[in-house]
């Protein structure tokens, strides 16, 4: 995958064609150039008439070796991404039988139902970037935009083969369009990641928060909350010494998801702006939670707009998942949802005042193609649209498919949700990807890191220090918040903070202290994470066996 190793090949298919070339291609239906140079790997397509594809991918040579470690990225914010050996495996859901997925709309998470998941080991397949790890040296792809599709990258180890492809299921080409645009780049850590940020031409805000310190509700009370129980924890969190930046409102406050301006009055029998205004009344930003993509079954959103809900391929609606009481996909491209969401956004942040938006759920706006778009060009165009919507405001997304949303949120999850067990029971560790687990949580924190501070700031969601209503055993709380401080820069805690005594009280201050530490070595070989950096001046070093979440001398 080195540059000077790497000898493209193009590979377009359309209307049963098969069509390979090595630097261009001109047909009755379009022309095509494949360069390379400078790091800088593109494809250009020019259709003469509107086009569809069936495979848009350059192919070429990738030195793999034994000892080198694979990163490849996950499709969305939830999905387990980190270092892989050439003898690993990735397992999707086909052994789930059919009926489960179903009823559990499991694929509706990930890239199932559009990516295949080989059985063999070696092979290997991410989303907007990858890189190959030879000791401290990285070789990394990365794309350049998503908004023509999403870009995946295959990695054939024993054939020493990789293969870059633009998804385009359902995207009608009409206009010239690089079908291929990728960063391709060796060096040290930051010197890969470096570049390929330049070469994408993101920059953060440097008027907002570098780091975001606070409270969510979500990992204390999930959607039981009420007006008197978040008075509370906000009380306990002024009157703590714990700093806090921010006080935030997750799942629970509406009627319904999808229902966001019913506010739920037998929890909150004043609305939820005497809370916000209490919020910043305590000398913090108030944040409030919101999934704008989906809507459950048993909203009143989902009963008087059937029109609103895309649709599946048998014209019913169209699944996001079996959340709440069922999860449905709003079309956005329908004027009504964004008419609607306009009006909610323009409540929450104005009439409201809350100062961030936590969006969550945000895969919704592309499980399907439609409308001509591919799935990039729909998550790509959502974004643009959730930016608009929040002008200043600061946006932290989640459940997102990362590449959409370099340059558009603020903030950003980087794994899915921490469990209140180190890496939940047998069956659901059977299920997907995207699930619930404090384990694999860690290791996209570790693994994803060198996003922080490039094309957004990284969330690694809550550290959890109490010991009430969890069974995460001490050690792995002090992991977990070891890990969120080294490498986040949103550090949130869902605990009642009133409820420390002095050894949680120090653990939470000693977790402190990794803020701003630079680490210049991470690994995961053998089970254990192996961590390396420099923290106000000294060398540090920890090694974490992720079978348990035990720091190991």
């Amino acid at each position: 995958m080195a540059e000077r190793s790497l000898k493209p090949v193009a590979i377009i298919r359309t209307g049963g064609a098969v069509i390979k070339f090595c630097e261009s291609y001109s047909g009755s239906g379009f022309s095509a150039a494949l360069t390379f140079k400078n790091g800088r790997l593109t494809l250009e397509v020019d259709p003469k008439q509107p086009m569809t594809f069936d495979e848009l991918s350059v192919a070429g040579f990738a030195e793999v070796t034994e000892s080198d470690r694979i990163f490849m990225n996950g499709y969305q914010s939830w999905t387990d991404s980190c270092e892989l050996t050439v003898n690993d495996r990735m397992v999707g859901i086909d052994r789930i039988p059919a009926p489960i997925v179903k009823k559990y709309s499991f694929d509706k998470y990930g890239d199932y139902g559009f990516a295949h998941y080989s059985p063999k080991r070696g092979v290997f397949h991410g989303w907007t970037y990858a890189y190959i790890r030879s000791g401290d040296k990285f070789t990394l792809v990365g794309s350049l935009s998503e908004r023509c599709g999403f870009t995946q990258i295959k990695l054939f180890t024993d054939r020493q083969r990789i293969k870059l492809s633009r998804e385009c299921e359902g995207a009608v080409y009409s206009e010239p369009f690089r079908a291929v645009d990728c960063a391709l780049i060796s060096g040290s850590e930051n010197e890969v990641f470096d570049r390929w940020q330049e070469m994408c031409g993101t920059a953060l805000d440097a008027k907002k928060p570098a780091v975001l310190r606070g409270y969510t509700s979500w990992y204390r009370h999930y959607q039981d909350i009420s007006q008197e129980k978040l008075s509370h924890d906000l009380s306990a969190l002024t009157a703590s010494d714990m700093p806090a930046d921010i006080f935030q409102i997750d799942d629970g406050y509406q009627t319904a998801v999808g229902d966001w301006l019913s506010i739920d009055k037998s929890k909150f029998p004043r609305g939820i702006k005497p809370l916000a205004d209490k919020i910043h009344k305590a000398g913090m930003m108030a944040g409030l939670w919101l999934a704008p993509f989906v809507c459950e079954k048993k909203s009143a959103l989902f009963r008087d707009h059937p029109d609103w809900i895309m649709k599946d391929t048998d014209g019913k609606p169209l699944s996001a998942g079996c959340n709440w009481s069922g999860s449905y996909a709003l079309d956005i491209y329908n004027e009504e949802v964004s008419d609607y969401l306009r009006r909610v956004f323009d409540t929450v942040l104005n009439e409201w005042g809350f100062d961030l938006v936590k969006l969550d759920f945000l895969y919704a706006a592309c499980i399907r193609p439609c409308g001509g778009r591919s799935r990039g060009q729909m998550m790509c165009e959502a974004m643009d649209f959730l930016r608009e919507l929040c002008g200043d405001k600061l946006i932290l997304g989640c459940g997102v498919p990362l590449g959409a949303a370099f340059g558009k949120v603020d903030y950003c999850r980087i794994g899915c949700d921490v469990g209140l067990s180190w890496n939940d029971n047998l069956l659901m560790r059977l299920t997907h990807r995207e699930r619930v687990s404090t384990r694999n949580s860690m290791l996209n924190t570790v693994f994803r890191r060198q996003l922080n501070g490039r094309f957004f700031r990284n969330d690694p969601d809550v550290f959890l220090l109490r010991d009430e209503n969890i069974s995460l055993h001490g050690f792995q709380k002090k992991s977990l918040a070891l890990v969120n401080h080294l490498f986040g820069s949103v550090l949130f805690t869902s605990d009642d903070v009133s409820s420390y005594d002095e050894k949680r009280r120090k653990a939470a201050r000693r977790s402190m202290r990794y803020i701003g530490a630079k680490v210049t070595y991470a690994d995961f070989t053998g089970g254990v994470v192996k961590i390396k950096g420099i923290c106000r001046g000294r060398d540090f070093s920890v090694s974490i066996n992720m079978a348990d979440g035990r720091i190991v001398k």
